[in-house]
C-alpha cells in the first residue's frame, strides 16, 4: 500500500506541474498531459480505496 501512495503522490506532482504550466502560460501540451495524468490518478485512487478497505477488515 505504501507503493501505491507513493505512486499517487508522484502522479499528483506531475499533474500539478502540467496544470500550472497550462494555466500560467497557456501551454496546450501541458494541459493534455495533465488530463492524461488525472485519469491515472483516478485509477490509482480506486486501487487505494480497495486496498484500504481490505486493510481495515484485518
Amino acid at each position: 500500500m505504501k507503493e501505491l501512495v507513493a505512486k499517487i503522490q508522484e502522479s499528483f506532482q506531475a499533474f500539478e506541474k502540467d496544470a500550472k504550466a497550462q494555466i500560467e502560460s497557456g501551454n496546450k501540451a501541458a494541459g493534455t498531459r495533465a488530463r492524461k495524468v488525472s485519469l491515472e490518478i483516478e485509477k490509482a485512487m480506486k486501487e487505494f480505496r480497495k486496498a484500504s478497505l481490505e486493510e481495515s477488515k484485518k
